[in-house]
């Protein structure tokens, strides 16, 4: 490893400070897609995203996102495809994976990250005024037809 590259493994940017690597689920359920609202205890308080979070020292990108899942939402997910990644304007490393989850799974949220949870259509997602702006990347990746997601549910 060379000198300019952290012990830990991130990558080093412009400036010396280390890249963060994140996961981002996209659950898709009767043409709708999860998405949550986030907490005032967060970064982005308000906004609205997929649900995701930062990869920890160790983790693969499949074991963070059930983790984050779980630490979010209290559900099991199963992680089914690296869909895309993205580099955001805060300079996080975002890895995109379709996952899937029980029909029946309740979704509890963890109030000190998420402060609500939606069903939205892409329409939805698009013309909300509270949605990332890496989240409309996303979309407009998928409306490019740059991955595909299973047998995909949602029309673009």
């Amino acid at each position: 490893m060379s000198n300019n590259q952290p012990r830990d493994g991130a990558l080093r940017i412009p400036g010396g400070r280390p890249r963060k690597h994140g996961v981002v689920a996209v659950v898709q359920r009767e043409q709708r897609l999860l998405v949550i609202r986030r907490s005032q205890f967060v970064s982005a308080p308000g906004r609205l995203c997929f649900p995701g979070g930062a990869i920890e020292l160790g983790e693969s990108e499949p074991v963070a996102l059930a983790r984050e899942l779980q630490e979010e939402l209290a559900v099991a997910i199963e992680p089914r495809q690296r869909l895309w990644h993205s580099l955001t304007p805060w300079n996080v490393a975002l890895a995109w994976w379709s996952a899937a989850m029980s029909p029946d799974a309740q979704l509890i949220p963890n109030p000190h990250e998420v402060a609500e949870v939606h069903w939205l259509t892409i329409t939805q997602l698009r013309e909300s005024p509270d949605l990332l702006e890496s989240n409309h990347d996303f979309l407009d990746a998928w409306e490019r037809r740059e991955f595909v997601i299973g047998e995909s549910e949602c029309e673009l």
